[in-house]
């Protein structure tokens, strides 16, 4: 499936190059129908990756790349399924976030995150799946999960440690402050800050520059210079899975 446009998402692969763009309002959350179209396209990924050499992700909303997980809609959850039950689906639901962020950063394309303005918690975490983060001079990057009770769950947490060591990871994890781009290319987050409102063409200009090589050599590259990625895990806890986030939420109270 060459295009798709979704509700949520959509996909074009155009001169080799995927274009994934998200188009949820207000500021594309992550909601149960966003994962249903990010698993639809990492489904078609394979299919993609013989006619292309680098995917872009980035936003076409004003408001941002992304503002992370729909927070009412897992709350909602807890309204359903109570205590007893959320657990369990909230454990099947991060199960699925991950396989769809592990199939993005195992991909054999060149990733291309573009991003601007929000790029907060699950939103980060995606564009953490990325090779190249691209970002506008005025994206800021955020784990504000804490200040909400709740803790990183799709995976960006390892996938940070990794990339850039504890000492990062503990200053946005626990203080839940944010980092602007200037801050991100200095620690190493950020390969490219641009002006604002380019973002999207230098991603585009980076993805045809990628195309130059001979794609089996750029695959392998990849391979050699990224080590496994590992995603977050749900903990056990007593004989049982328990998903802390979710978990969290039921103490917090969103208006």
């Amino acid at each position: 499936m060459r295009q798709f446009q979704g509700q949520t998402l959509s996909w074009d692969l155009h001169d080799g190059i995927i274009e994934l763009t998200l188009h949820r309002e207000p500021l594309n959350e992550i909601s149960s129908s966003t994962l249903e179209e990010l698993e639809k396209f990492v489904t078609s990924l394979d299919a993609l990756s013989q006619d292309s050499h680098a995917l872009i992700l980035h936003s076409s909303l004003k408001s941002g790349f992304c503002a992370g997980a729909d927070l009412r809609q897992l709350y909602g959850w807890i309204q359903e399924y109570g205590q007893s039950e959320v657990a369990n689906h909230a454990r099947q639901y991060l199960e699925r976030i991950h396989a769809v962020m592990n199939a993005l950063d195992a991909a054999p394309l060149t990733t291309i995150a573009a991003v601007h303005g929000v790029t907060f918690g699950g939103g980060f975490e995606l564009a953490l799946t990325c090779d190249l983060i691209i970002a506008d001079k005025l994206a800021r990057f955020c784990f504000p999960e804490l200040r909400l009770g709740l803790i990183p769950s799709f995976g960006g947490i390892p996938r940070l440690k990794r990339d850039l060591g504890n000492a990062v990871v503990r200053d946005l994890l626990l203080t839940g402050r944010s980092f602007n781009t200037t801050k991100a290319q200095q620690i190493g987050l950020v390969s490219q800050v641009v002006g604002e409102g380019e973002v999207l063409r230098s991603a585009r200009a980076t993805a045809k520059q990628i195309g130059k090589f001979d794609p089996t050599t750029a695959v392998l590259a990849k391979r050699f210079i990224t080590p496994p990625r590992s995603a977050g895990r749900t903990e056990k806890v007593r004989g049982k899975h328990r998903c802390p986030t979710l978990f969290a939420l039921s103490q917090t109270e969103l208006e």
